[in-house]
């Protein structure tokens, strides 16, 4: 498996480390934070419903300068900004409208240029969403759409030169299968991530331990939870820590106040944060990140709290 680094280190990384290698031992493999709201943060508008994709029309350069602030921070793992490159969500702006394996592309090279002008070994992934809307389980569309397009992402992904495939804010089992179905077929390494209520529910109301069964049987590399707050990642944490794999983390800071869309309903300060991620390593997470909301200083301090210390 390649892992992004300087071009001269790609090689040298890769023969020494791997994902699942990092998994296995040592401290927690250390996930980037937030992209779109951070590109919010800096002035780079992301509007709906293209979201982040936004930067890698009008400001390319930000966003891989968010990146490489992760790469600085100390992130084992940058997430490309692919978030919203599936052909759907382009289909609704004329300026993207058949570019979806032009702006995958596009913004694995983002990724790519942050981390090396960062100088630091990374891997990137890929991220593959849900294909509507992440907080709404009843718009998922029908099975052989969810195939069709799932596997189409996962195939620009590949093309694109991504190290793994994040699956990620999963809402129901059904898109969840659809997705890492798609992810297995390529050959890459896959986590797969659910967003889940306080209950340990998705929000389709599935318990997570159902879905993580559903998933199961493609073997992925590790399952997490993902943009969802702090408070609610307790009852997740038993269903993860019974099913048999890999797990992480990587909460948001809650939904944004409606007036003040720079301010989350859980602004956990970087150390704050730690002390909730030292919670979900002591039961055992192997992956802690962050989601909506989250900086490079939330890393760092992530990074400080859980080195990588030699073998």
């Amino acid at each position: 498996m390649t892992a992004g680094t300087r071009a001269g280190d790609r090689e040298s990384f890769s023969s020494a480390s791997t994902t699942k290698q990092r998994i296995a031992h040592g401290a927690p493999l250390l996930l980037d934070g937030a992209t779109g709201t951070e590109l919010e943060r800096l002035g780079v508008p992301s509007a709906l419903p293209l979201w982040s994709t936004v930067a890698l029309l009008d400001a390319p350069e930000a966003l891989a300068g968010v990146h490489e602030a992760y790469a600085r921070a100390g992130a084992d793992v940058v997430t490309a900004n692919t978030f919203r490159t599936q052909a759907r969500v382009l289909s609704l702006d004329p300026r993207t409208e058949g570019r979806a394996e032009e702006l995958t592309r596009l913004a694995v090279d983002c990724a790519r240029r942050g981390i090396d002008a960062a100088s630091a070994p990374c891997f990137v992934a890929g991220s593959a969403p849900p294909l509507e809307d992440c907080y709404l389980p009843d718009r998922v569309p029908a099975n052989d759409q969810l195939e069709a397009e799932h596997t189409a992402h996962a195939e620009n992904l590949v093309k694109s030169g991504v190290d793994l495939i994040l699956i990620e804010t999963m809402n129901c089992i059904r898109e969840a299968v659809a997705a890492t179905a798609a992810a297995k077929q390529t050959g890459l390494p896959f986590w797969v991530s659910f967003i889940c209520d306080p209950n340990g529910r998705l929000l389709s109301g599935e318990p997570l331990g159902s879905a993580l069964d559903g998933v199961g049987h493609f073997e992925p590399e590790l399952v997490a939870v993902n943009c969802l707050p702090p408070s609610a990642v307790d009852g997740a944490l038993d269903a993860l820590s019974r099913c048999g794999f890999a797990f992480g983390v990587y909460a948001n800071l809650g939904a944004p106040y409606p007036n003040s869309p720079d301010k989350r309903v859980e602004d956990h300060d970087p150390a704050s944060f730690v002390e909730q991620a030292r919670h979900w390593v002591a039961r055992g997470a192997r992956m802690v990140g962050g989601c909506c909301g989250t900086t490079p200083e939330h890393i760092r301090t992530l990074r400080n709290a859980f080195p990588i210390l030699p073998p």
